[in-house]
């Protein structure tokens, strides 16, 4: 391997809005980029999220096209211009340079430091030196995208950021296991109390008037309480562009390949 960004592969456990981000900063930037999902992705933004290509077979956002690839090919479609995107709820059998927990699940799952030279994960749960290599934060706030070569990032606080005066409220759960069934589609525009679809045939209804942000895929098995959607208070937002907060936990990933790249250079 090489200090060229071409000559680094990078996979990303996780394709939903956040992971998309960070997958789409870095092919930008000319690195190698595979991602692996669930056989049900359970991204809620899915106008930006390249998990949609495991049902829709490929998916474009902002320019970047992903497509659902098995591991066999994946090393030559992520030196194209194409980010491959494998059904594999564990760590492929891909000899990665980077691997990036973007799962988001609050907590260490089985990713380990020695899964590839570069361990990274964003968010809570993970310990820098320890789980991975370095952490970038996702919390909201003036620490928002910073990388942590040693320690923790913000702990989780069970509450979303607040969004035109909206927080936790703006969030969709189900409220009852079974199978999501949408009436609504992201991108809508709803009013207070409209019915969005339902679970096991109870009605999942609009908290507020606003714009429908995210809506897991239709007929995906849901747990009670698994956040399946997302109403955003404004009705202005560009729900089908890559959010601020994915850009800066990107930015954080890149600055972390980067430095590791360059102190791996020196020490050559």
């Amino acid at each position: 391997m090489t200090g060229a960004p071409g000559q680094v592969l990078i996979l990303l456990r996780g394709a939903g809005d956040l992971a998309t981000g960070v997958a789409w900063r870095l092919k930008r930037a000319g690195f190698g980029v595979m991602m692996c999902e669930l056989a049900h992705p359970l991204a809620v933004r899915r106008a930006v999220a390249f998990s949609a290509a495991v049902d829709e077979g490929s998916v474009t956002v902002e320019g970047i096209r992903a497509v659902r690839a098995v591991t066999a090919e994946a090393i030559e479609l992520a030196r194209s211009d194409t980010v491959p995107v494998i059904v594999s709820p564990g760590l492929p059998a891909l000899a990665a340079d980077v691997v990036v927990d973007a799962r988001m699940a609050k907590r260490v799952l089985d990713t380990t430091i020695d899964d590839a030279p570069l361990v990274l994960a964003l968010g809570p749960g993970f310990t820098a030196g320890r789980d991975c290599h370095a952490v970038v934060e996702t919390m909201r706030g003036s620490r928002l995208g910073r990388v942590y070569w040693q320690g923790c990032a913000a702990p989780n606080t069970g509450t979303p950021g607040v969004i035109g005066g909206r927080g936790a409220e703006r969030v969709l759960r189900a409220p009852a296991a079974g199978v999501a069934r949408w009436r609504a589609a992201i991108g809508d525009i709803v009013t207070d109390g409209a019915v969005l679809g339902a679970v096991d045939g109870m009605p999942v209804r609009a908290p507020f008037a606003g714009l429908v942000r995210g809506l897991v895929a239709d007929g995906t098995p849901v747990s009670k309480g698994l956040k399946i959607g997302d109403v955003d208070p404004r009705g202005d937002t560009d729900w089908h562009e890559i959010s601020d907060k994915a850009l800066a936990v990107a930015g954080g990933v890149l600055e972390a390949v980067l430095t590791w790249l360059n102190q791996s250079e020196r020490a050559a």
